[in-house]
């Protein structure tokens, strides 16, 4: 597969998770704050984050179409740009955000940061900037003013703020290109690498995309609705022999998988997507979880989750790998899950899962370059 299809894919997958996720009430509530260009892309940049069902990139622990994809699709649009223009803008933007979340990964994620909001802004500006037709040092000044902007953090996860922050990240890179365009000027030098700058802050380190290396490449297709974190939990609890869910089991991740689901007890269904105990014991008693899944909690998973499965980590393990030991015996063990790009999901699957996501609204939907921005921002639901 070459890149150019991969980054089809990408964004054909986020679209769909646009779509299905508009209704939700984090996206409900973006679209009631405004119909200005800023609130229609913090709109649709929740729509697409919403679900926690859209690409990701593991190297960076960053979901790079969240924040990027948005930006490029409702600012064309805006323009009155084709969907070849939004694509190229979106692939920019992509392997920027990706660069700098790679560079300052793990440092973001152990300062409690989410990289998506925090990377997402300088590759939406990278995205807008390509739009507006800025030239390298103009869009410079606008990733040094998205930088100014990052923000985002991980207590955010299992509540409305998570999509929110990443849809409000997109709507930043939007306003730092169109404030680079109208003649202001941060030095980049400075922004990123200065006594106060980026790095200093965060944490984290600036890098530019390194071409040898696209972080396309490296990009997850999730086949679950629910936090990376817990993806090879739930393939490797589907491995566990019938009848296992009565006995103790011990879910064995990474530290960073445990940072990311890092809810034990839950609430509601939004949480429940970052509760490895509530989705090990959901996946025991129900099978892996969909949409559906999510609408409501299940008490049997519940009840199963605080009486039968304990969580702990192992830093030996690879950072998205699972392992599941049932009284003290290790019975399944699964290093990289389905979507992953050593094991990308089917063509098969990937039809399936975009079909479950938005019906046949989407068929061919990038197949015509010339096609109106506009028009398919429509027919995904997201129009104004």
């Amino acid at each position: 597969m070459n890149d150019a299809e991969r980054y089809r894919i990408a964004r054909l997958d986020w679209l769909a998770c646009a779509t299905a996720g508009a209704g939700e009430p984090a996206a409900r509530a973006a679209r009631g704050a405004g119909d200005g260009l800023l609130e229609r892309v913090t709109a649709v940049g929740t729509a697409g984050h919403v679900l926690d069902y859209d690409d990701t990139y593991a190297p960076g622990v960053i979901h790079l179409s969240a924040a990027v994809a948005p930006a490029a699709l409702v600012l064309a649009a805006d323009l009155g740009a084709d969907v070849a223009s939004a694509l190229d803008a979106y692939a920019a933007g992509f392997e920027a955000a990706g660069a700098l979340a790679r560079a300052s990964h793990p440092a973001l994620y152990d300062g409690g940061w989410h990289p998506t909001a925090v990377c997402g802004s300088a590759g939406a500006a990278v995205a807008a900037a390509r739009l507006l037709g800025l030239d390298a040092e103009r869009a410079d000044d606008a990733v040094a003013l998205a930088l100014l902007r990052g923000s985002g953090l991980r207590a955010a996860f299992g509540s409305d703020g998570k999509a929110i922050q990443v849809g409000m990240a997109a709507a930043a890179g939007v306003q730092a290109a169109r404030l680079a365009a109208a003649g202001a000027r941060v030095p980049l030098d400075v922004a990123a690498g200065g006594g106060s700058g980026f790095e200093s802050v965060f944490g984290g380190r600036f890098a530019r995309p390194d071409p040898d290396a696209p972080a396309i490449r490296r990009n997850w297709i999730k086949p679950y609705p629910c936090c990376l974190g817990a993806h090879s939990t739930i393939e490797a609890v589907g491995e566990v022999v019938a009848g296992a869910g009565a006995d103790a089991i011990t879910v064995v991740v990474h530290p960073l998988e445990r940072q990311a689901a890092w809810r034990d007890g839950v609430e509601d269904g939004l949480q429940a997507k970052f509760s490895l105990p509530y989705l090990a014991a959901y996946t025991l008693l129900h099978g892996a979880p969909t949409l559906a899944s999510f609408e409501g909690l299940d008490d049997a998973a519940r009840a199963l989750a605080r009486e039968a499965i304990s969580v702990c980590t192992d830093d030996t393990l690879g950072e998205w790998a699972a392992r599941i030991e049932v009284a003290g015996e290790h019975v399944a063990h699964v290093e990289a899950a389905i979507g992953s790009p050593e094991r990308p999901l089917s063509p098969q699957r990937l039809r399936a899962k975009l079909r479950d996501l938005a019906g046949d609204r989407l068929d061919d939907a990038l197949d015509d370059g010339h096609r109106p921005a506009r028009e398919l921002l429509a027919a995904a639901g997201l129009g104004p």
